[in-house]
Order: structure tokens, then C-alpha cells, then sequence
């Protein structure tokens, strides 16, 4: 009992500390959207230029792109359903509500976009620029693909070592693979990091306590 409590204190000073960094960045970019940091570190992950390289970021973000991000939900969650794994599916399917989270802080902060010559623009896009949605969308699609491949012990253990790895990797490369294209700035891969841990924190909560309420029913 005593651990429990102490194990819920631990988890909402994580969290706390994760609302005030993702607060204080916001307010930080919107008093200087252009740091001295930002062009650091476009200026690293740019230095070693190569067209396979150009590619590998490409191939990379190529999940967070309509149609790749529809495609990899829609997929994903009907394979769970037809394999009986309809509570998953469900779960699946409203990761896509990322995009949602997205567009709507992008729009209040209204960040542009890094531009030519300050950083090499590999990949040209329009929205605005903070937080970075394909991260948002890595961070709570492909981490809760992990919390499931977790949780789900009748999938075969190589499956889930095979999904939950590339998940991981993923969510690993989809914050240089934007800077490097130069798509976004190190501090809109950041923000949309803090961001989606908090949404993939309410998302297995959610799914948590679904788990438990079908287990009391099933009891009964």
C-alpha cells in the first residue's frame, strides 16, 4: 500500500515535470522562435550529406505522410480485430487523434517552418512548424504498438520482440530523420516528444482501465 502510494506520487511529478517543460518551451519559442540551439543542431545532423542517407530520413518519416499514417492505423487495427483483439483495435484506431493534437497546437503557436539557406530543406512541407506532428504520431501510435506487444502474451514471442523492436526504433529516428530533412527545429521534435507522452499516458490509462473493468465482468 505504502508503494503504491509512493508509485503515484513518483508518476504524477513525472508528468508535472513533463506539462511545465513542454509549458516553458512553448513560452520560450514563442518569445524566440529562432535559437542559437535549434541551428546547432540542424547544422550537426546536416553535415554528413549523402543521397542514401537523403533516402533512409525519406523512407523514415515516410509513416507520419497521408497516406502512410492512414495506412499503418487502418492496417494495424484491422489485423487486431480479425485476430479477436477488438478492444486493441479500437485502441489502435484513435492514435490517429494525434493528428488532432497536432494541428491544434501548431495552429496557436503558429511556428514557421525552418527555410533555405538557414538550414538544406530536403523535404518541403507548409504546415507550421511546432510541435512536430510526426513525432507526435510515432511517439503514441508506435509506443503503444510497444505497451501492447507488453501486454499481449498470446502473440507469438517473436512477433512481439519483432514489433515492439522496430517501434522502438522508429520512435528513436523520426526526431533526427525531421531535423535532418529539414522539416522541423530540435526544439519542435522536442515539444512534440514531451506532448505525446503525456497523450500515450492517457491513451493506456484509458486502456488500462478498460482491462479491469472486462476482468470484474468477467468475474461476475
Amino acid at each position: 500500500m505504502i508503494f503504491k502510494k509512493y508509485q503515484r506520487h513518483i508518476v504524477n511529478f513525472v508528468l508535472g515535470s513533463i506539462c511545465l517543460g513542454f509549458v516553458v518551451l512553448t513560452i520560450l519559442i514563442l518569445i524566440f522562435p529562432h535559437s542559437f540551439v535549434d541551428l546547432k543542431f540542424s547544422q550537426e545532423l546536416q553535415e554528413h550529406q549523402n543521397p542514401f542517407l537523403d533516402s533512409t530520413m525519406k523512407l523514415v518519416s515516410w509513416f507520419g505522410y497521408f497516406p502512410g499514417s492512414a495506412i499503418v492505423v487502418l492496417l494495424s487495427a484491422l489485423l487486431f480485430f480479425i485476430f479477436n483483439y477488438r478492444k486493441e483495435a479500437l485502441f489502435v484506431f484513435i492514435t490517429a487523434a494525434s493528428g488532432l493534437v497536432s494541428s491544434i497546437v501548431k495552429v496557436l503557436v503558429n511556428r514557421p517552418r525552418p527555410t533555405q539557406p538557414t538550414v538544406r530543406i530536403v523535404q518541403k512541407v507548409y504546415e507550421q512548424s511546432f510541435p512536430s506532428g510526426h513525432v507526435l504520431f510515432y511517439v503514441v501510435f508506435f509506443g503503444f504498438l510497444i505497451v501492447l506487444m507488453y501486454q499481449l502474451k498470446t502473440i507469438p514471442k517473436m512477433m512481439r520482440i519483432f514489433v515492439a523492436a522496430l517501434s522502438a526504433l522508429l520512435i528513436f529516428a523520426i526526431p533526427f530523420s525531421r531535423i535532418y530533412l529539414g522539416a522541423h527545429w530540435f526544439t519542435d521534435v522536442l515539444g512534440g516528444f514531451l506532448l505525446e507522452l503525456l497523450c500515450l499516458y492517457l491513451l493506456c490509462i484509458f486502456y488500462f482501465r478498460q482491462n479491469a473493468v472486462n476482468e470484474r465482468k468477467a468475474k461476475r
